[in-house]
């Protein structure tokens, strides 16, 4: 069976859900683990303990869950607009 993988846009003050501020994923894996990331502007996905900060109650984002495709659709947005490329 394959790891379960959820996906999270990431929502402050700064941004909207139009224009999320980042991208985060929980993973949980086949042998009970759990795996947090978030994508940077290294554009390449890096542990985070954001989402266990959240669910502890730190309120400075919302994590909005998404669908994989949605999560695509975000990560190129990202890219684009932290890259200068295109019009994300």
């Amino acid at each position: 069976m394959p790891d379960e993988v959820i996906y999270y846009a990431v929502v402050n003050d700064l941004s909207s859900r139009d224009r999320p501020a980042g991208l985060f994923r929980r993973t949980y894996t086949d042998a009970g683990g759990l795996r947090d990331e978030a994508f940077t502007r290294d554009l390449v996905w890096k542990n985070s303990s954001s989402l266990v900060s959240a669910e502890r109650g730190d309120l400075e984002n919302d994590f909005i869950e998404i669908t994989e495709k949605d999560a695509n659709l975000l990560m190129e947005q990202l890219r684009a607009r932290w890259t200068g490329s295109g019009n994300g």
